[in-house]
């Protein structure tokens, strides 16, 4: 067996460079496969961040008087890019000069993540150009500095989870330079005059559809190497020179493919061999067909997963929806989760009301799947207490718009439209339901209609779902809503913030990240208002509490679930975005793929350093 043949549902977008253009679930997989040595790794079983030790040699952790943590880092010497080349701290200090950078903003990319290291403000706004929380001492050892101001932060440890990039690929003729004082960039060649790293040297070596690294990164330091992608589907070989993950951990496999793979047609297509493995699978029908394949059989297998995820409409700056709560409390009204979550999903989805998903830990311990973590140090009154306190603890103040009856919560819909002032027709008279047709206002002498357009990626059957269960209670309410499938590059697009589709609701999915900010998806407005992600949506209530969230002393785990459950009570409320539902994941694939344990991993470009090839096994069921 020399190659295996991987399909997801998602479209390739090409951003396996970094998620700063966006994060779609198989790009995300992309650049696991591709990009290596990240300075601290996640453990899944602990569900904690540590040192990685096949990248780091030494680590001391200090504080300053300031209240800084100051985190000196050695490196292994035997760490190397795909072609061989060394890989430095020099690499590392490039990674979050550029992440930080004013010129990777001009191209669009949301810059600013490790904003908590000291200078990291300033320097990405331009104001200086050396960023003083980062010193190189020599090419084996750095420091980061985190500043006081974003302590403490639950997954202090994670703020580290930075990864090489190759400055000769993406920046050529610049280099990193430290002269006591912080890290910054600058001319290769000292003689010449103006600065050589602008965004548009960026812009020719990131962005070119054909050679860019956004899309083609040719020089990297993950398991695999991309040796081609034509826009749909992507080849990778094995990087010879990969030290391993974590654990150590080599690929085997020596060639993988990576393409969509649709719901109506992926099974048969497994059972045929046109693909290997099938991940993330969520439509019901799949997975039915896929466990009525893999049931006794010797020659497939299947893996299931709870999701750390879900799937949402969001709402755009462009529309009226992301100015008034009321109306997209209606919305919230009269979609029907559960009908959506059931014709989609079946018994494989959970309709949820908030930001999270049910394989996330937190949502573990609010559903009693997990055992509380009481401290054994505490006496048995303590410890009662402590047990008191978490089963207090839930998420039954969340608002889910449900009621009894599907006509009450139309009904509500109703009324909340006519407190709103939507109560006249297209000639200016009083609305009459009994006639139906869409609801109008007068705003600034215009009558206004109340008339949105959602759009769905092509190819996803949610669309007859929406129509059915959403479209037609608001119509019924006296709302319009036009359901119609559009590319997903494009809905992305418009969902970062990059170029709208005219869209009032995006419909689309997310995964969340091991770190679990919500906090990083606001941005802070001209007026100083806390804005979710490119929606508009301002609520500095709903930042407020991410951020205290956040801020939550690492190991105090019941502390940030009270938080994240706040958190979430308030978001269910003012609805940033429309959440559906989340589901548990299937994995279909031949039985010859071996040791495939997709749960123990983030992504399956993690999990699948640890299989192998083999003869499939004796079956053991009827």
């Amino acid at each position: 067996f020399e190659e295996l043949k991987v399909g997801n549902t998602t479209h390739l977008n090409g951003d396996f460079f970094t998620d700063m253009w966006g994060n779609a679930t198989s790009d995300l997989d992309v650049r696991k496969l591709l990009h290596g040595y990240n300075l601290v790794s996640w453990n899944f079983e602990q569900g904690v961040f540590q040192t990685n030790p096949t990248v780091i040699s030494g680590f001391v952790a200090t504080k300053n008087t300031k209240g800084d943590h100051i985190y000196q880092i050695a490196l292994y010497d035997d760490l190397k890019y795909s072609d061989g080349s060394a890989i430095t701290a020099w690499d590392y200090a490039f990674s979050i000069l550029l992440s930080l950078s004013p010129q990777m903003e001009e191209l669009g990319a949301r810059t600013g993540r490790p904003e908590y290291i000291r200078g990291a403000a300033e320097y990405r706004k331009g104001n200086t150009q050396i960023l003083s929380g980062v010193r190189v001492l020599n090419d084996y050892e750095m420091t980061v500095t985190v500043d006081a101001a974003y302590l403490p932060y639950f997954y202090e440890l994670g703020l580290l989870n930075f990864q090489p990039w190759p400055i000769t690929a993406i920046a050529p003729g610049v280099t990193v330079k430290d002269d006591g004082n912080g890290v910054y960039l600058a001319n290769e060649d000292a003689s010449a005059g103006e600065s050589v790293f602008t965004s548009g040297l960026l812009k020719e070596t990131l962005m070119d559809p054909e050679t860019g690294y956004r899309s083609h990164p040719h020089l990297t330091s993950g398991p695999y190497m991309l040796e081609s992608f034509d826009g749909t589907t992507a080849v990778f070989g094995i990087n010879p020179y990969f030290k391993g993950d974590s654990e150590g951990a080599k690929p085997s496999i020596p060639r993988l493919t990576y393409t969509v793979a649709y719901n109506d047609t992926m099974i048969g297509e497994l059972e045929a061999g046109t693909f290997d493995l099938l991940n993330k699978i969520s439509s019901a029908q799949a997975i039915q067909q896929g466990l009525a394949l893999t049931t006794g059989s010797r020659e497939f297998a299947m893996s299931g997963y709870p999701r750390s995820g879900l799937s949402f409409a969001a709402f755009t700056e462009s529309s009226m929806l992301s100015e008034d709560e009321t109306l997209r409390k209606v919305f919230a009204w009269c979609l029907d989760r559960g009908a959506v979550t059931n014709g989609y999903e079946s018994s494989y989805g959970l309709e949820v009301s908030g930001y999270y998903g049910i394989g996330q830990w937190m949502y573990s311990l609010m559903n009693r799947t997990t055992a509380f973590p009481i401290d054994e140090t505490l006496d048995e009154e303590q410890a009662q207490a402590q047990r008191s306190a978490w089963e207090a603890l839930n998420l039954d103040g969340m608002e889910d718009y449900s009621l009894e009856e599907r006509e009450e919560e139309i009904a509500q819909a109703v009324r909340l439209l006519e407190e709103d002032g939507w109560t006249l027709d297209e000639n200016g008279a009083a609305y009459d339901s009994a006639a139906g047709g869409i609801r109008y206002k007068e705003q600034n002498g215009e009558l206004v209609p109340l008339s949105f357009l959602l759009v769905y990626p092509e190819g996803n059957t949610a669309g007859a779902l929406l129509e059915e269960h959403l479209a037609k209670p608001l119509q019924s309410a006296g709302v319009y809503l036009e359901v119609k499938p559009m590319d997903f590059s494009e809905i992305l697009a418009d969902f970062y913030g990059q170029a709208p589709t005219g869209a009032d609701l995006l419909y689309l999915a997310s995964n969340f990240d091991e770190i679990f900010d919500p906090a990083e998806n606001f941005r802070i407005a001209e007026d100083g208002s806390a804005v979710w992600g490119a929606s508009g949506i301002a609520d500095n209530t709903l930042y407020d509490l991410a951020v205290d969230m956040r801020k939550t002393a690492p190991g105090d785990v019941y502390e940030y679930c009270r938080k994240w459950v706040a958190f979430q009570e308030r978001f269910s409320q003012t609805l940033p975005l429309l959440p559906v539902y989340s589901n548990v994941y299937f994995d279909f694939y031949t039985s010859a793929l071996q040791n495939y344990e997709p749960m123990k991993q983030v992504s399956w470009a993690q999990e699948i350093l640890y299989a192998f090839y083999g003869d499939a096994p004796e079956s053991t069921g009827p």
